[in-house]
């Protein structure tokens, strides 16, 4: 109870200050303040959302490491080039370089964004996009066709890019022209992939692996001896000491301690799983007894550690003496991906935690959000990093209760710290945080009663996104695949209700979701210049003509607006219609 009463002091006393005013704390005088949020209740989600995000700083490295990096191996077949032991070394000082940069940037991105945006989303190296970077631009051991140096640049450029999307406010646009219906089902994809991850053998507890040709997943749970080479498990399904560990310590009892909204349960079922996997010669540790365990426990038990970058700081190449036309390739490829994946992955964040601006379709500070993740795009590059994006692993600080930028500061922090505790952060093992991950996907799906259900035209490309993004494994391939239906099947469907004068229109049509090509609130700033030039332009040539000039009104104050349709009203219309 009394240190109950001290936490509750120090929220006070922090909501009462300029810090708690900036960031909108509950408490605090601010009029725009978050009711919810409070200083000790951010401080343990950014502790959660780090602990989610930790496995970024090894695995990030080891896909990047992959590639070489800058060592030099003159094989005709790369895949041999492991076997020289200085091509050897040089990789595995590329791999701990990396680790050193994954951590140090994502701290700093993280950092810099909670304390401009004061949104609760953390930003690193993305998942999806580092495996593209390594295994299909640069390939294993420098065997693509962009070299590692020229593939960075063509990172930098993609974050200048970015930059002048975000101040022209064309990517605040492409947000709002995307139908809320596809963005709810962006946000119900995305808990649907976290799920998947936290299933996985990569990063969470291994009870679904890849499938075969007729089935494209499997049931998992044998232990990671009795793999295939396929990754399937040939034999021992679900008898993993480590799957049921993370299940049952990880899951069962986080969610117990959940129910009871215990204070730090995310974390506390991480840490819990963690230090039961540290001890080696157990059947669950995460330091096995052969070249890969010895290797983590060799860098577990440094604890402090710090590495130079000296193979990866600064290495841009721009001289596109090779593979000229891959570097555009990929260039674009970034770009495409990175602006859809970021992008939905910052409004599914912000709309999870409730902080969204419903009718103009944007959030606060949207501006300066986008611009801080491209900026530190372009940062990361200098780093040796591929695209540094917002985590959907954030929606786990959120669930602990995150709100502000405090959340993502704290995150930031943390990575800065490990730093220099790395070894201790890169052996948080994958079924530590699965369950987690698995949680944090359950709450996420809850917002699926928020899809327009009532309309086809609504439904079934809402469908296509909430589907596609687990099983293409890409937030941005499932948003183009649902746009692509949504365009395809209201188009059609307008043309004939157009074409017929609007006698043949489909059954709930009234109900279906408003959309305009025009997006709903604002235009970008550049399009409200132009148009202010030509109204200035065409009242100087009425003057000079003779005119009265009366024209003053704008066009939009003439005519009358159509306004968006809430669900509450989609749900009241099907209700009186039954």
């Amino acid at each position: 109870m009394e240190l109950h009463k001290f936490f509750r002091s120090v929220d006070l006393w922090v909501a009462n200050s300029r810090v708690g005013s900036y960031f909108r704390l509950g408490d605090s005088v601010n009029p725009d303040k978050i009711d919810s949020a409070s200083f000790c209740r951010e401080i343990r989600a950014g502790l959660t959302t780090f602990a989610t995000m930790a496995y970024i700083i090894s695995v990030n490295a080891s896909i990047l490491s992959s590639t070489g990096g800058p060592c030099v191996c003159d094989l005709e077949d790369k895949q041999m080039c492991d076997g020289i032991p200085e091509f050897k070394s040089c990789k595995e000082d590329v791999r701990r370089e990396l680790i050193t940069a994954t951590a140090a940037i994502a701290g700093l991105s993280s950092l810099v964004f909670g304390i401009l945006t004061n949104l609760p989303v953390a930003l690193a190296p993305g998942m999806g996009l580092n495996a593209y970077f390594a295994f299909q631009v640069v390939g294993v051991n420098g065997g693509g066709k962009t070299p590692y140096q020229t593939a960075l640049t063509a990172v930098f450029i993609e974050g200048i890019i970015f930059v002048v999307l975000a101040l022209s406010g064309m990517r605040q646009w492409l947000v709002k022209l995307i139908p809320s219906t596809l963005k709810v089902a962006t946000g119900v994809g995305i808990g649907f992939f976290l799920t998947e991850i936290g299933l996985s053998y990569s990063v969470g507890i291994g009870a679904i692996t890849g499938g075969g040709p007729v089935t494209p997943l499997a049931l998992g749970g044998c232990p990671s001896e009795l793999l295939n080479e396929k990754g399937m498990c040939a034999s021992g399904q679900m008898t993993s000491p480590k799957m049921w560990l993370g299940i049952f310590c990880g899951g069962i009892v986080t969610a117990f301690l959940m129910a009871y909204r215990i204070k730090y349960s995310l974390v506390i079922g991480i840490a819990l799983v963690s230090i039961i996997s540290w001890p080696r010669n157990t059947t669950v540790t995460y330091f096995p007894d052969n070249e890969v365990g010895n290797l983590r426990f060799d860098f577990f038990k440094q604890i402090v550690a710090w590495h130079p970058m000296d193979k990866t700081l600064n290495k841009l190449d721009w001289t596109f003496s090779r593979g000229g036309s891959q570097f555009a390739l990929a260039l674009f490829t970034f770009l495409y991906v990175d602006i859809i994946d970021a992008t939905a992955t910052l409004y599914s964040m912000v709309r999870f935690c409730g902080i969204d601006d419903r009718k103009d379709g944007d959030f606060r500070r949207s501006t300066l959000a986008y611009c801080t993740d491209a900026f530190f795009i372009s940062i990361g590059a200098l780093f040796g990093s591929s695209p540094v994006t917002a985590f959907i692993e954030s929606g786990a600080g959120i669930a602990e209760g995150g709100r502000t930028g405090i959340t993502a500061i704290v995150s930031g922090l943390c990575f800065l710290v490990s730093i220099f505790f790395a070894p201790i952060f890169a052996s948080l093992p994958p079924w530590a945080t699965g369950c987690t991950l698995i949680m944090v996907g359950c709450m996420m799906i809850r917002q699926i009663t928020q899809v327009n259900w009532y309309y086809i035209g609504d439904v079934l490309p809402s469908f296509v996104v909430m589907a596609l993004i687990p099983f293409t494994y890409s937030v941005a391939y499932g948003l183009i695949a649902g746009i692509f239906v949504y365009t395809i099947l209201n188009g059609l469907v307008g043309i004939v209700v157009y074409v017929s004068g609007g006698r043949i229109e489909p059954r709930e049509y009234d109900l279906k979701e408003y959309w305009t090509w025009k997006g709903v609130g604002r235009p970008p700033w550049f399009v409200r210049v132009l148009k202010h030039r030509c109204r200035d332009q065409n009242e100087d040539r009425d003057t000079a003509s003779g005119g009265n000039g009366t024209d003053d009104m704008d066009d939009s104050s003439s005519m009358t607006r159509v306004q968006p349709v809430s669900n509450d009203d989609y749900s009241a219309n099907a209700e009186a219609k039954l």
